[in-house]
């Protein structure tokens, strides 16, 4: 498949990775922000939310919108199309249908913003809700078993993603790259072990029977914050989530994909093996 063909994907995987970082870089910062100022810390939902009261905010919901739009179309692409060469053995298609289950979850997180840029909604997180809504369906409370089950396995992939340097795999080797790697290292970590809590959240909602259990992001920066020492904690998850939305801008930028990058670009891990 030639380069120039996939211009336009390569273009639309860096509009994706961009609104993504974009989103998570304010919701570190609010957080940051919250532990300093003794103040409650917003979820995804609320972080944007406050976005839409600033100044050029709706423009800005709007851009991040499309954006994520873009990051579903990729995650899907990539997943169908497996321009990341991940195969066609069992390990390679759990990875495809992974890209474009994260694709589909990223496209709803875009309806509600462009709901958000249309002046609907509210600050919350929105777990209550669609956790409510789930039950009330045949099955509900396993549905929602089987979520929180899902994304405890994918924080438990981002922290191990983070901690074992895997994604040095996918991103092109420069100063750049090199220079930024212990921070990419931290939010991957960081946003890990904060799905993790969010998962434990779903979990004991679908034990209860009570939706009023769940919670979304902020109540994980929440219950951070409840915690012996929750300033602290709560401004480390917040430094960490601004470290993953860098790791966001550093994958829309440096993101080495087999069948668009080409087999000559050299990743960041053998710059790094090459330079010990």
């Amino acid at each position: 498949m030639a380069d120039e063909s996939h211009e336009g994907l390569k273009w639309t995987m860096r509009a994706g990775y961009g609104a993504r970082g974009v989103i998570y870089l304010i919701i570190g910062f609010l957080a940051f922000w919250a532990a300093i100022a003794s103040g409650g810390a917003p979820g995804t939902k609320g972080a944007l939310a406050t976005l839409r009261d600033e100044p050029m905010g709706v423009a800005a919901l709007w851009a991040i919108g499309i954006g994520l739009f873009a990051y579903m179309v990729w995650r899907i692409v990539a997943g169908l199309a497996d321009v990341e060469d991940h195969g066609t053995d069992g390990k390679g298609l759990i990875a495809r249908t992974g890209q474009v289950t994260t694709g589909l979850l990223h496209g709803l997180i875009g309806v509600s913003v462009i709901g958000l840029a249309m002046g609907g909604g509210s600050g919350g997180d929105g777990a209550e809700d669609w956790t409510a809504q789930l039950m009330a369906m045949p099955m509900g409370r396993y549905l929602v078993g089987l979520g929180a089950l899902i994304l405890a396995g994918a924080g438990i992939y981002y922290m191990h993603k983070g901690w074992s340097g895997k994604y040095k795999e996918h991103l092109a080797g420069s100063a750049t790259t090199e220079r930024l790697d212990p921070l990419v290292k931290a939010g991957l970590v960081v946003y890990g072990a904060l799905l993790v809590l969010v998962a434990g959240s779903l979990g004991y909602a679908a034990l209860t029977a009570d939706p009023q259990q769940a919670g979304g992001l902020g109540e994980a920066l929440r219950q951070l914050r409840s915690m012996a020492f929750g300033r602290f904690l709560l401004g480390g998850a917040g430094l960490g989530l601004v470290a993953f939305a860098l790791y966001n801008f550093v994958e829309a930028a440096y993101r080495v994909v087999p069948k668009i990058s080409g087999p000559d670009v050299r990743t960041l891990e053998a710059r790094l093996k090459q330079a010990t």
